[in-house]
């Protein structure tokens, strides 16, 4: 026996050592290529084809500024304040279920052999990649909003200030793990309805509100200028979702496949949905329409991609197209705000509105794989989660934005804004006269 159990020991030690898995570790770097692609090229496209033409470039160069922007900022200290669980504690509310610490900074003890993910079984420099192309997507979300009218460079300091004290904080307490404020009230966000769509949507708001409306808004037309772009934009960000969403299980496994199964069914319904409420309300369906749809669907989706089934992503994705449909047009009107691109009717009230759904449709009652058993208590921890995001992320994109006017101007001015900040701004051109 004494000879045989020393074997036994090895054998035990050699299967408990993590391993790393090729297929998991295959999906992940796909799935992290199909992120930034939404970015660039899918929105870079997507807002370029809907501003005016003398604007294109600007918008277009923004998104390709942020994604370098954010990509240091993510190696020096985004990842840590995101990811490092020092001193977090599952039911302890401490400075850390807040923000991380700094043990990660400029990714240290990241190697070539150091695995991560539900059983370790990817390398971490993986899964570090695919979480920095979330959080270059997020901020580049918030372009749309105040499209046509920031200066190039009040928007790369405050994309800069904007990720480091609201999008790497919120992405801690959500997805951190035990201790993480809003991961301890049980929140449920699979793939970034609350971290990105709600988070992006609401700073998007704000910061259109403060810079306010476009010279001429809303009397001059503001048609978008070429909508070939935008719905190619549209089909790079419906295919990159799936790395999104599918991608988001840190896996090749079956949550991963009935993610992207209902990352699908919600995204067509929802681009239906958008294109017959807009079909019955103005009497004619668009193209600008359906591909508004498409991303109302995608970002309703995102929270609940893990949790629900077929049936609940089909009433999601309609619920998403319609109510974006009339977030983006009737209540825009009536409150007179300049979202140039709707950011926040599409990304706000699409991420508030599938967090909340997720609540309802997670439930194994409901066709969903969740494991909530009382829907109206997830619902309430859902609706905390929204408003807690709502209200830190609006007062905190509100400051940083006025000390920044203050400190150095946000606005372009009249004469630049006449001409096009592409000009005015770059000495270039998107168009040939």
């Amino acid at each position: 026996m004494s000879l045989v159990m020393p074997g036994l020991a090895m054998a035990a030690d050699e299967v408990a050592a993590p391993v790393l898995n090729s297929g998991d570790t295959a999906w992940m770097m796909t799935s992290t290529a199909l992120v930034l692609f939404m970015t660039i090229p899918g929105l870079a496209l997507f807002y370029g084809g809907m501003v005016r033409s003398k604007n294109i470039l600007s918008v277009m160069m923004q998104c390709f500024a942020i994604t370098g922007l954010i990509s240091v900022l993510w190696v020096i200290y985004g990842y840590s304040i995101a990811f490092d669980t020092t001193g977090m504690e599952q039911g302890v509310v401490n400075f850390n279920s807040f923000i991380g610490g700094m043990g990660k900074a400029f990714l240290a003890g990241i190697t070539p052999a150091s695995l991560t993910g539900p059983a370790a079984l990817f390398p971490e420099a993986v899964f570090v990649t695919f979480q920095m192309t979330f959080a270059i997507i997020t901020p580049a979300l918030i372009v749309g909003a105040f499209a046509e009218r920031m200066k190039f460079s009040a928007m790369l300091v405050f994309m800069g200030i904007w990720f480091t004290l609201v999008y790497a904080p919120i992405a801690h307490m959500v997805w951190s793990g035990n201790g993480g404020l809003l991961w301890d009230w049980g929140v449920l966000d699979f793939a970034g309805g609350t971290v990105v769509h709600i988070n992006a949507g609401v700073a998007g708001l704000v910061a259109c509100l403060v810079l306010g409306k476009r010279k001429g808004f809303p009397t001059t037309p503001m048609a978008p200028h070429n909508l070939g772009y935008t719905l190619m934009g549209a089909a790079m960000l419906w295919v990159g979702w799936f790395g999104f969403n599918a991608g988001s299980a840190a896996a090749a496994n079956g949550t991963a496949g009935m993610a992207m199964l209902v990352t699908q069914i919600a995204t067509a319904a929802a681009a239906l949905g958008w294109m017959f409420a807009e079909w019955v309300t103005h009497g004619k369906p668009s193209a600008l329409g359906i591909a508004s749809g498409v991303v109302a669907g995608l970002v309703a989706i995102t929270p609940a991609a893990g949790t629900v089934g077929p049936m609940g992503a089909l009433v999601i994705g309609l619920a998403a197209g319609v109510v974006c449909f009339f977030c983006a047009t009737t209540l825009k009107r009536k409150l007179g705000y300049d979202d140039s691109l709707d950011a926040f009717g599409v990304h706000g009230i699409g991420g508030i509105l599938g967090a909340i759904l997720t609540g309802v449709f997670a439930a194994p009652s409901l066709g969903g794989f969740g494991t909530v058993t009382d829907i109206a208590a997830q619902v309430w921890i859902q609706c905390k989660g929204v408003g807690f995001t709502v209200i830190y992320t609006a007062i905190a994109t509100f400051i940083i934005l006025k000390v920044l006017d203050a400190v150095m101007g946000l606005r372009i001015n009249e004469e630049e804004e006449a001409v096009g900040i592409d000009l005015a701004l770059h000495n270039e051109r998107g168009y040939n006269l």
